[in-house]
């Protein structure tokens, strides 16, 4: 009777429209409380005090110029690697290294003695910052190309969250509480550490951006598994997972053969994926307006990374900490959620940035040159304060309108490609800029004279990109003018 009226289906139909809303929502959800747990990290805004304080009694030659150095050093080495390796494990075993190279730090940070176990402890605070692409892309594996804005914006915002709430926490437990340091390093290393048991319950991808596509015969099986108009059920398929990413071990065989088999054919040709990324490489950067917002990425980056990597240094010397209350946990909260908002505002603004994008890049350069100027040259705590949040606040901006104009013609695998070739190129730059000016091995200099030649880098930018976008209306003005021009002549 109940196949007769047709109420088996209908259940069955229920059953697998929930089925497709849970099969996005489960992993979404546990990878935004993986990246929440995993930047709430309270002693991070006050790793400077802790490493010049008497828990590691460190010099401040030895914070500046032979440890933080480690950290760009390491992270350059192995961007490219984790990049690869991420898409060929197919990121959840990534996600996991970061997780536990993370812990490794955290658990150093509080134990570890000596320079040159701090050294160490920078290298696996590298790694843990090289495998934040694992936790950007896992997220396109598991769900269908239509939820991915959706679930990029979860995904962040819960990274931007757990670093608000943990600088917010780590603020109230120094100045209110009045917690030691070390109980503000326990608690990261906690909170780190609930974040990697979660990371073990994320589902393990069937597929992969570069090395493992699936074939169109899956692909067109998995466009048929739901009706994207009312989210019921089309058809049951024999070769269809019940989402794309997760792997249904009901219906492997005990004896694994059709798993070998179905491997033999799908076998991994790698040298034809390092081949059509040098293609993708070559066709992407061929676009003008592409290298131009790339060139910007790149050289900007290397400047922020720099800036905040040594903000805190700034701060200990203009105000040491032994001497006064100090609120960089309330800061960099206020940074972040302001730039927030700013993010936010830049995405309903309606402008050619096709025409006016370089001269928007040089005139925002200029202000960001401005802004650390200000930071290195008046020496009061509270002007550098709000120098800072200016300077991130104007990052965040930038970075979101590159990101926009970069993705919007962009593949999800060419825009992964871009993002990793751009950081990259940001990391080898802060690497030079790292050996030159911080290192001990070169000129080794003090925190201010540091800053002094980051506001001129942010200058240069400016004035580049001042002479460039000039060009470019200039031609863009001229060109229309000439198109009349040869109108006549043609008739």
């Amino acid at each position: 009777m109940a196949d007769a009226h047709g109420g088996r289906p209908a259940r069955r139909s229920a059953r697998a429209a929930g089925g497709g809303t849970c099969c996005w929502a489960l992993p979404t959800a546990l990878l935004c409380a993986y990246g929440f747990f995993c930047s709430v990290r309270p002693s991070e805004p006050f790793l400077t005090r802790y490493l010049l304080g008497p828990y590691k009694n460190l010099t401040e030659t030895q914070v500046f110029n032979e440890i933080y150095p480690v950290w760009t050093y390491s992270y350059l080495a192995l961007l490219f690697p984790v990049f690869l390796a991420t898409d060929y494990l197919r990121y959840k075993p990534v996600v996991l290294l970061q997780g536990l190279s993370l812990i490794v730090t955290w658990f150093m940070l509080l134990y570890a003695q000596g320079l040159w176990a701090i050294q160490f402890l920078e290298f696996f605070y590298g790694m843990g910052t090289a495998t934040d692409i694992a936790y950007y892309s896992y997220i396109y594996s598991v769900v269908d190309i239509n939820l991915y804005q959706k679930v990029t914006s979860y995904c962040r915002s819960a990274t931007l969250v757990g670093y608000t709430v943990g600088s917010v926490s780590g603020q109230v437990l120094v100045s209110v509480a009045g917690w030691s340091l070390f109980s503000l390093n326990v608690v990261s290393l906690t909170s780190i550490s609930i974040a990697f048991a979660t990371a073990w319950f994320l589902p393990m991808p069937q597929k992969s951006l570069f090395f493992h596509h699936l074939t169109s015969q899956q692909l067109s099986c998995e466009m048929k598994v739901m009706d994207c108009k009312n989210g019921a059920a089309v058809q049951d398929h024999p070769d269809v997972q019940r989402a794309p990413g997760w792997e249904d071990e009901t219906k492997v065989p005990l004896n694994g053969e059709g798993r070998s088999a179905e491997k033999q054919k799908q076998k991994v040709d790698i040298v034809k994926a390092l081949r059509d990324l040098w293609r993708d490489f070559l066709q992407c950067y061929s676009s003008r307006t592409m290298l131009c917002w790339s060139v910007w990425w790149a050289l900007s980056t290397c400047g922020y990374f720099q800036v905040i990597n040594y903000a805190q240094g700034l701060w200990e010397m203009v105000l040491p900490s032994h001497s006064a209350d100090i609120y960089n946990g309330a800061v960099e909260a206020a940074s972040t959620l302001l730039g927030a908002v700013a993010v936010v505002v830049v995405g309903h603004i309606k402008t050619s940035w096709a025409m006016w994008g370089e001269v928007a890049l040089a005139l925002f350069s200029f202000l960001i040159a401005a802004a650390v100027y200000v930071m290195d040259t008046v020496r009061n705590i509270w002007a550098c304060y709000a120098s800072y949040v200016i300077f991130r606040i104007i990052y965040m901006m930038l970075i979101t309108i590159a990101t926009f104009q970069i993705a919007t013609n962009l593949s999800v695998e060419r825009y992964a490609l871009v993002f990793g070739v751009n950081t990259f190129i940001a990391l080898a730059l802060q690497t030079l800029l790292t050996v030159i000016v911080v290192d001990a091995s070169g000129l080794g200099l003090d925190i201010f004279a540091q800053f002094m030649i980051y506001a001129s880098y942010f200058a240069a930018i400016s004035l580049v990109f001042l002479v460039s976008g000039i060009c470019s209306i200039v031609r863009n003005c001229t060109r229309p003018e000439q198109v009349q021009s040869r109108s006549p002549e043609s008739q």
